[in-house]
């Protein structure tokens, strides 16, 4: 699909600074959402959504379908009837790093007493009737990963660990009589995780839906491989390389890189392609489709991993001794095509991209990435520089995995300092702005902005650093810091480089704001 020329910026729901410790769906997201709509934006990247397991990774979600349960809004529970005002009174407020195991404490309990209010009260109360048929209507509509995700939350909850392979045996292998006693005994609790997943799908849809208005269009992620400690891998063995006892025999990774020289091992186990061929590739006929329902445009994170993966002993500790593996590319994409026809892919291509994974992408006519930030350490890394770009890229200053533009500036070399400056000035003392105007003047389709750089904040806003495991994933921007001043800023910028457009080449509505409570609608 080729987009038409816009800009945004990559902002994960988590880094809002909304009430209750945690970026949500609530008011703030609907605020930044009015944000963008002023500053000309027609991008809003997201990272995966899903629940998140140790180490607090979206990209290590305990499911490929569900949403995570703590970016639901408690004030928008409140203002449904869910739960009372005053029971979520003395939260942690809206400033300060995401705090994941006090948001937990806090917080979580919260949510289940509001999903179990709406369970009591849903079938009786005049108020909540229509949302008890809409949340019925959910519950048929996504019972093909509903009722197995409620299951295993649910599990893990009783047993404190998503790691299932630990589990009791016949829950383990997912014995009939066990699942079954697990419904008797448990359907209050399983029926609290399908209403929290409702109120996510509602909170989230609202949100789009407000969004959509002004032409904003949702950039979500899809990682490549599936944790193990997943619902997906717990449902589906079969479909992993697990032996006997539902161990990992090989795992997912990358070689020594950029970021690391022993490379990163995430784990991850590896996809049976040869069964999922047989299977005509229906659980990722199925997780694509579910990605179209959530996003606009869908980014595939790891791109190259679907033309060969990095196969890594499991016994090995670090990701030195693996190998390259073929994985089914064209035949995979055809039959998601065939399946669900034209998709809005973009492909994360960033790494060691061989002329084969260049050529797949070509193939299915998929942009590619390019980050500003990677151009300037040799005449080989100028690929990432503005003058090599070709209209089919999507354009960064950085991601996610890296650090932002000053702390980036902070640690390069003088050569990279040298090679920024020729390019973009000595205005490079504060290289944010710079790096940020020379993408967005280029000719790629999408220029994308941390939100980071557009604050132009340092390396302790950094969102995740590659191979360290700690530490990541908790920034949240300062509270007021989407100013009108900031908006007019981007906004110049979005009109003279004509970035002011709709990437999916809709029509671009007028207005400048979005009242904050557009998403506590049913």
């Amino acid at each position: 699909m080729e987009f038409e020329r816009s800009s945004g910026v990559l902002f994960h729901v988590s880094s809002l600074a909304s009430y209750g410790g945690i970026g949500d769906l609530g008011p703030a997201a609907h605020e930044f959402v009015a944000f963008l709509a002023a500053a000309k934006q027609h991008v809003w990247q997201v990272l995966p959504l899903a629940p998140t397991g140790f180490g607090n990774s979206p990209y290590a979600g305990s499911s490929a379908f569900a949403g995570n349960p703590l970016l639901i809004s408690l004030e928008f529970l409140a203002d449904w009837g869910w739960i009372e005002p005053e029971r979520i009174a003395g939260l942690a407020g809206r400033a300060g790093n995401v705090d994941f195991l006090a948001v937990e404490e806090r917080k979580l309990p919260l949510l289940y007493e509001a999903a179990q209010n709406f369970l009591e009260r849903g079938m009786s109360d005049a108020a909540l009737a229509e949302q008890w048929k809409q949340f019925e209507s959910f519950c048929r509509a996504q019972a093909s990963w509903l009722n197995d995700y409620a299951l295993y939350a649910e599990l893990r909850r009783q047993f404190k660990t998503g790691a299932w392979s630990e589990w009791p045996e016949p829950l383990k292998r997912r014995d009939p009589q066990a699942l079954e006693a697990l419904y008797d005994n448990s359907s209050r609790a399983l029926a609290a995780e399908q209403a929290l997943q409702f109120a996510f799908a509602q909170q989230w849809a609202n949100l789009r839906e407000a969004a959509a208005r002004h032409a904003i269009r949702i950039l979500g992620d899809v990682a490549i491989f599936v944790n193990m400690d997943s619902a997906d891998v717990w449902v589906h063995p079969g479909l992993f390389e697990l032996d006997k006892d539902f161990r990992p025999e090989r795992v997912a990774g990358v070689p020594p890189d950029y970021f690391s020289a022993t490379g990163q091992r995430w784990g991850n186990p590896l996809y049976r392609w040869n069964v999922l061929a047989m299977r005509g590739f229906d659980w990722w006929v199925e997780r694509i489709r579910r990605a179209v329902e959530l996003y606009d445009i869908v980014r595939l994170d790891h791109f190259r991993g679907f033309e060969a993966y990095w196969a890594i002993p499991a016994e090995e500790e670090t990701a030195v001794n693996g190998e390259w593996v073929k994985a089914p590319g064209l035949e995979l994409f055809r039959t998601l095509e065939a399946a669900l026809g034209p998709l809005p892919l973009v492909a994360e291509d960033l790494g060691m991209i061989t002329p084969e994974v260049e050529t797949l992408r070509q193939e299915l006519k998929i942009p590619g990435m390019k980050v500003i930030q990677f151009g300037f350490g040799s005449r080989g890394a100028h690929t990432h520089l503005p003058h090599q770009y070709v209209p089919a890229t999507i354009a960064y200053t950085g991601t996610h995995d890296n650090d932002t533009t000053p702390g980036w500036w902070q640690r390069a070399s003088d050569a990279e300092r040298k090679a920024a400056e020729a390019l973009v000035g000595p205005e490079c003392e504060r290289p944010a702005w710079p790096l940020i105007r020379a993408v967005e003047a280029s000719v790629a389709q999408i220029a994308v902005v941390p939100a980071q750089d557009l604050l132009e904040l340092g390396p302790e806003a950094r969102m995740n650093t590659p191979a360290i495991p700690e530490g990541n994933w908790s920034w949240r921007a300062p509270e007021n810091c989407w100013t009108p001043e900031l908006a007019a800023r981007l906004a110049a910028l979005a009109e003279v480089t004509d970035r002011d457009n709709d990437p999916l080449g809709l029509e671009v509505k007028t207005e400048n704001a979005v009242p904050a409570a557009e998403g506590a609608e049913n």
